[in-house]
């Protein structure tokens, strides 16, 4: 008698489990639940564009300043607008 007790608490746990898990997944892909992962996808696609657009900002001000220092000194900035270019392996044009 209490083995069948010990395993009718183990099938209810387990259905119990089951049953969670289903209506999760059903949710998951009800509109709603589309539209919530949606909406944190886009989330994260926000904040990686900022972490990117702050990188590029940052780089742009450091060129501007090498620049504005070679202006000054009266220097030639051409190999500065260059020098990109030539530590590039890649063909000229290709972007890949």
């Amino acid at each position: 008698m209490l083995k069948r007790m010990i395993w009718v608490g183990i099938g209810v746990v387990v259905g119990v489990v089951v049953v969670r898990k289903l209506t999760k997944a059903a949710e998951s892909v009800t509109p709603g639940g589309v539209a919530e992962r949606i909406g944190d996808a886009g989330a994260g696609m926000r904040e990686s564009l900022k972490s990117f657009w702050a990188d590029v900002s940052e780089a742009k001000a450091a060129k501007e300043a090498e620049l504005y220092e070679a202006i000054e000194r009266g220097e030639d900035i051409s190999p500065l607008l260059t020098e990109a270019e030539e530590d590039d392996d890649r063909a000229p044009g290709r972007l890949f």
